[in-house]
């Protein structure tokens, strides 16, 4: 009887951490996330934003400009003009494999409508341009080429339709209001929505997206039940795809743990910030390389310090990074673009094991330092140097067998009383930017409770 009580204690245990990961939300309670699908996902940890389209031949923001800093009759019209002669997929997921990056997401179709395959549902698409023909067929073959997955964006909002009811920019326009549905609306929105449901089974069918990146969500012609409901319309054609917390609304929910389970969505979505530690709900911070989205002539960019500490923080608090990059309207990757993501790049092949494959823990990040883990080994990431030596809070039953650095593969000199354990540091640290410290231990390091420095 007593081992009867204790399986079923840890089933409900296991159930419950399950249900950290909404999947389908409340309406939908027995569809949850794929926790294989979500695992890889994880593992992966840094990805590439793609912020791409007919507005790169003005510089401006994508979507946002239109009506604001472009005229919408003018806007609209770009795509006569866009010949991205000098696209090549080739070198897009080249430059994206050169900075380690293990994915890539595409805006297949942002706020503005544009849609950038060749979709048998619009007119408004890469086929009508003087390019004449659609960029995700050879991105995709060239990302199962070069061995990165391949995933795209897709907006639930649309200014450029006649059948979605919420224009951009308007006199009585409010971000994130809430707004009652009539009868024509509803009528207007399933329509859409029909829409909707048949370009994404274009790029699930067609191109095999691994992920769907919702944005969008926020307007009041999208319901709860809406989100829900595309949530298990697409997990119904491809069981094991992942989906954002933007399908639904579950971005409003994000900082309160106890409502996640409502909403619909696999992974939660903090933008140009980076999320805080979080190890039982899954995310990822999506952040650009530069001010805008998409590509700006002269745009200030992060430096290579700031986009590898930038990675570093969010995996150190257990999050994934889709950093963003946008092409030119030739179709190039901007050279000063591809000259940073490089460098993180020849970072990351010194210090992968550090990154891929680890979870974010056991020490809480702080601006100074961050760590990661994996099997028996705790990595340190030294964001600056600590001065002569590093002292870390650590159980006395916690044996630390050897440390190094991943950098130079030298030793560190290692004591210890009972509640902590120093490192004596070199003068130099072996890397400018972010040294990495291994820790080998006598268990698991996913054993250790978390612990605040």
């Amino acid at each position: 009887m007593k081992q009867f009580i204790w399986t079923l204690f840890l089933l409900l245990i296991a159930s419950y951490g399950q249900a950290q990961y909404s999947g389908g939300g409340d309406l939908n309670p027995d569809l949850l996330t794929r926790q294989k699908s979500l695992k890889e996902f994880q593992e992966m940890r840094f990805g590439m934003f793609i912020h791409w389209g007919p507005v790169s031949l003005k510089g401006e923001e994508i979507s946002w400009s239109r009506g604001r800093e472009i005229p919408k009759e003018e806007y609209d019209q770009l795509y006569k003009e866009f010949n991205p002669e000098l696209y090549s997929a080739a070198e897009w997921v080249g430059a994206a494999k050169a900075a380690g990056m293990q994915y890539i997401i595409i805006t297949s179709r942002h706020h503005d409508g544009f849609s950038l395959w060749d979709s048998e549902y619009t007119d408004y698409d890469m086929s009508a341009t003087p390019y004449g023909k659609g960029i995700l067929k050879e991105l995709a073959e060239e990302c199962e080429k070069q061995g990165i997955k391949f995933g795209t964006y897709y907006s639930i909002c649309d200014w450029y339709r006649d059948d979605y009811p919420v224009d951009y920019p308007a006199p009585d326009y409010t971000f994130n209001e809430a707004r009652s549905m009539d009868s024509a609306t509803q009528v207007q929105m399933e329509h859409y929505i029909t829409f909707m449901k048949n370009q994404l089974r274009e790029l699930i069918e067609d191109y095999n997206t691994f992920l769907i990146w919702f944005d969008g969500e926020w307007e009041w012609a999208w319901t709860h039940e809406m989100g829900t409901d595309m949530y298990a319309y697409l997990r119904g054609m491809k069981d094991d795809i992942l989906i954002n917390n933007r399908v639904d609304k579950g971005r409003e929910g994000m900082e309160d743990k106890s409502r996640t389970a409502r909403f619909a969505g696999d992974f939660a979505t903090p933008e140009q910030q980076i999320g805080a530690f979080d190890n039982k709900f899954a995310w990822e911070t999506c952040m650009t390389i530069g001010e805008q989205w998409a590509w700006k002539p002269n745009d200030i960019l992060k430096s290579k310090k700031e986009c590898i500490h930038t990675l570093l923080q969010t995996v150190g608090g257990d999050g994934n990074l889709l950093f963003n990059v946008g092409p030119m309207p030739d179709g190039r990757i901007e050279e000063r673009q591809v000259e940073i993501l490089t460098e993180i790049g020849q970072w990351l092949s010194i210090n992968q094991e550090a990154v891929y494959g680890t979870r974010g823990g056991p020490f809480l990040p702080t601006e100074k330092i961050v760590s990661t883990h994996k099997g028996n080994k705790i990595y340190l990431h030294l964001l600056s140097k600590p001065g002569k030596k590093l002292v870390l809070p650590l159980a006395e039953d916690v044996t630390v067998r050897s440390a190094r650095f991943l950098q130079d593969n030298s030793s560190l000199k290692v004591s210890r009383d009972d509640e902590t354990l120093t490192l004596s540091l070199p003068k130099e640290l072996p890397d400018k930017v972010a040294s990495v410290i291994e820790l080998t231990l006598d268990r698991p390091a996913s054993e250790i409770d978390l612990i605040k420095l």
